[in-house]
């Protein structure tokens, strides 16, 4: 499956989180989910300004490649079973996949790939104004982090969304940079 992911992000402090979660998330409990990361020792994804990582959340595992595409990220998903998961992590790869498939086009060299480590997020979800809003609290390598993100499916109006939900909520602009760049800069 495939999709295009449309999104603004800017860094929080663990107050303006708070504030947030307060206002907008009374009562609801954050979702768990982890991020496991995979690149190769030469950095050939980044260098493509691609990512790829399995995301577990509940008991589903997802294998997602992320690659630029105009305005936002082209994203390939893949559902995989816990098995599959410990292959990735042992740095076996079965790529007969889509997700295989992108990487052959972007000329990644998916022998290469090894598996780098995780990130665990609490998510806060909320669907506001043909928007979702999320509310993230990351934890990796002995740092942590405070995130919103808003997702949307024009860029434009998304721009100004955002724009009014920081300006709302007195919140500065802070660029954000994406979790996989935020987690590989701790290595």
């Amino acid at each position: 499956m495939q999709e295009i992911e449309i999104e603004f992000k800017n860094m929080l402090t663990k107050d303006e989180y708070i504030n947030l979660k307060e206002k907008l998330f009374p009562n609801i409990i954050p979702v768990k989910q982890i991020n496991y990361y995979f690149e190769t020792t030469d950095f050939q994804l980044k260098q493509k300004g691609a990512a790829l990582r399995i995301r577990k959340k509940g008991d589903q595992y997802i294998a997602t490649l992320k690659e630029p595409y105009r305005d936002g990220l082209l994203e390939t998903h893949e559902k995989l079973l816990e098995s599959n998961v410990k292959e990735w992590m042992n740095n076996h790869f079965d790529f007969s996949s889509s997700i295989g498939s992108r990487l052959q086009t972007l000329e990644i060299d998916s022998s290469r790939l090894k598996y780098w480590g995780s990130l665990l997020t609490y998510r806060l979800k909320l669907t506001k104004n043909n928007s979702i809003i999320f509310l993230d609290h990351s934890k990796y390598n002995n740092k942590e982090d405070y995130e919103v993100e808003l997702e949307v499916t024009n860029y434009d109006e998304g721009k100004k969304q955002f724009d009014a939900f920081l300006k709302e909520y007195q919140i500065p602009y802070r660029p954000s940079k994406n979790k996989v760049q935020r987690f590989f800069e701790t290595l």
